[in-house]
């Protein structure tokens, strides 16, 4: 908590994380909020409107602003299409909850984020 008794973004977010609901929703759409974060950083860092970038994608501007809204979570077309395009990497890992994973490594894992869903642990990372 702040001097003037307000929540950081870290303590909210733990604080939220507690509700079931909200842990459930953010799990959902992890995917979905990497993938902004990584368009809205690429925007940031080349100077881009969201129209720039929808053309160079071959996308409506509509299109780039759902994906940076991270309400839904991105198609594997739409993955390879970014990836191709922005020269961003993706990594989603699948494996049962509890077990090594035998195909990632430690770097991935450490700039990831990984949230059990359905009894799978799921790593998700981009950069």
């Amino acid at each position: 908590m702040s001097e003037k008794g307000w929540i950081d973004s870290e303590d909210m977010f733990a604080r939220d994380m507690q509700n079931p609901e909200f842990r459930r929703e953010y799990e959902r759409l992890a995917l979905a909020n990497a993938v902004s974060l990584e368009i809205v950083k690429y925007r940031a860092q080349h100077h881009l409107s969201q129209t720039a970038l929808a053309s160079r994608l071959g996308m409506k501007q509509s299109a780039i602003a759902r994906l940076e809204a991270a309400v839904h979570n991105p198609t594997f077309e739409t993955l390879c299409r970014l990836s191709g395009v922005l020269g961003v990497e993706f990594l989603v890992d699948i494996a049962p909850a509890g077990r090594r994973r035998r195909w990632v490594n430690k770097d991935a894992e450490r700039s990831g984020e990984t949230i059990e869903v359905e009894g799978s642990q799921v790593l998700i990372a981009a950069k």
